[in-house]
């Protein structure tokens, strides 16, 4: 059978079966038995596709993505996510649009905390969508920032995302959480210079808090102390343990999870039920993404053994594109794949064809893999099918439109495609801070 035949087999299946809305990981499996029956001998191929499921999944390095998943947990269960937004609030006196500034500043420090992207924008969503609107702030400014900053976590260490596309690319776990620090910063600074600038043209979109009480002395600096800065004890003891390789990135996840316990017991929001939960929910998660990783990188074998990955691999070496051209069309792809489908189905169905084409063209693939972080935040955003448009559906009020919602979340996919923009062009942003822990 020809490359590209297999190729279309192959997609078409997975492709096919999710858009008649079958599971994810059950799409990766059906196209699985098909592919190994054609390209892997028949039964002789189906009788080893268990072993290769489990020693896709059986894996050292993929601990952290649990670790990760279950640290953001324990402090959105435990409620000491919400302390923290609070103490920000306090600490942010006359600003325009000051309780957007607010989401977005406690977004991005929860970002740093969990590298859960739909624990913080329910978290935000929960605590201060129905504060703003009640003081009267346009729906769609205040639900834009909270969906946008929500997917920082994307990109801010720790970020369980971030630690499967470094473990399924076989590159360094450390780099790659290094690397999206200085992106994921530039993103918040944009965001709130836009909102700032966008209520100074038009105060209206959110009313100046007139009865606004500005704290002072420790009744404005004293929660913060108090209910934010213990909580980086967690991100140095992750990101600090790693950068100064006194931990690998798996020993660190563990640490960090101790770090959270230990953190949300001096608060004594610490219960057996909480933590219950959180280990439930986490339990949740994890499930899903290992039988996605199983079904995906079996998927990728059969490509490797179809001819498929080397004859797309062929072609593109034929249109002799310049690395720049070349991960401007790999963003284009994911960028189209991410308005019908997830972040972990993006990335374990690009990646085996993205990492060939970049080692083929000497790309860095820490630049490679940023960018593709990026490109899936922004697919977060994506209508119609973005993750974090429902996730705030589920927190907005009845009333809210998703169409609302939609229109909410356009200016911020533009401010996010500007930094996408301009990593092309500039992958210095993200390969430097990096090459300053090696």
């Amino acid at each position: 059978m020809e490359w590209y035949w297999a190729l279309g087999l192959m997609l078409g299946i997975v492709i096919g079966l999710m858009f008649l809305g079958l599971p994810v990981v059950f799409a990766f499996f059906a196209a699985n038995i098909v592919g190994v029956f054609i390209f892997m001998r028949g039964e002789i191929g189906l009788s080893i596709m268990p072993i290769e499921y489990v020693f896709s999944i059986a894996k050292f390095s993929l601990v952290p993505v649990a670790l990760f998943i279950l640290m953001g947990e324990i402090l959105f269960q435990t409620g000491v996510a919400f302390r923290a937004i609070r103490a920000i609030d306090r600490m942010i006196a006359r600003v325009p649009g000051r309780l957007t500034v607010v989401s977005i500043a406690g977004g991005t420090v929860f970002s740093s905390l969990s590298g859960s992207t739909i624990a913080n924008t329910a978290i935000l969503g929960s605590v201060m969508l129905p504060d703003m609107l009640k003081r009267g702030y346009q729906p769609k400014l205040a639900m834009g920032p909270i969906m946008a900053v929500g997917g920082i976590a994307m990109l801010i260490p720790p970020s369980a995302l971030a630690v499967l596309l470094a473990s399924l690319a076989e590159h360094s776990i450390k780099d790659l959480l290094i690397a999206g620090i200085l992106p994921g910063v530039m993103m918040a600074l944009l965001f709130v210079i836009y909102v700032m600038v966008r209520c100074r043209i038009n105060p209206s979109l959110a009313p100046v808090d007139e009865d606004l009480q500005v704290a002072r002395g420790w009744a404005r600096w004293g929660p913060f102390i108090r209910d934010v800065l213990p909580l980086f004890t967690i991100f140095v003891v992750v990101v600090g343990s790693i950068f100064f390789r006194i931990a690998a990135p798996e020993e660190a996840a563990a640490l960090g999870c101790v770090a959270a316990v230990l953190v949300c017991a001096c608060y004594r929001e610490l219960t057996l039920a909480r933590l219950m939960k959180a280990l439930t929910e986490t339990a949740k998660i994890n499930v899903m993404i290992l039988f996605i990783i199983a079904g995906s990188l079996t998927f990728s074998q059969i490509l490797q053994i179809s001819g498929a990955t080397s004859g797309l691999l062929a072609l593109v070496g034929a249109f002799d594109l310049t690395p720049v051209t070349a991960m401007a069309l790999m963003m284009l792809i994911l960028l189209f794949l991410g308005a019908f489908m997830d972040q972990v189905s993006m990335a374990l169905l690009t990646l085996p064809f993205f990492l060939p084409i970049a080692e083929s063209l000497a790309l860095d693939p820490i630049w490679l893999m940023v960018m593709m972080l990026i490109a899936m935040e922004i697919s977060l955003l994506t209508p119609p099918f973005g993750l974090l448009l429902y996730i705030m559906k589920g927190v907005a009020p009845p009333h809210i439109r998703l169409t609302e919602i939609y229109a909410a979340a356009m200016p911020f996919i533009a401010l996010e495609l500007l930094v996408l923009a301009f990593l092309v062009l500039f992958p210095d942003i993200a390969v430097w801070l990096p090459a300053q822990f090696r």
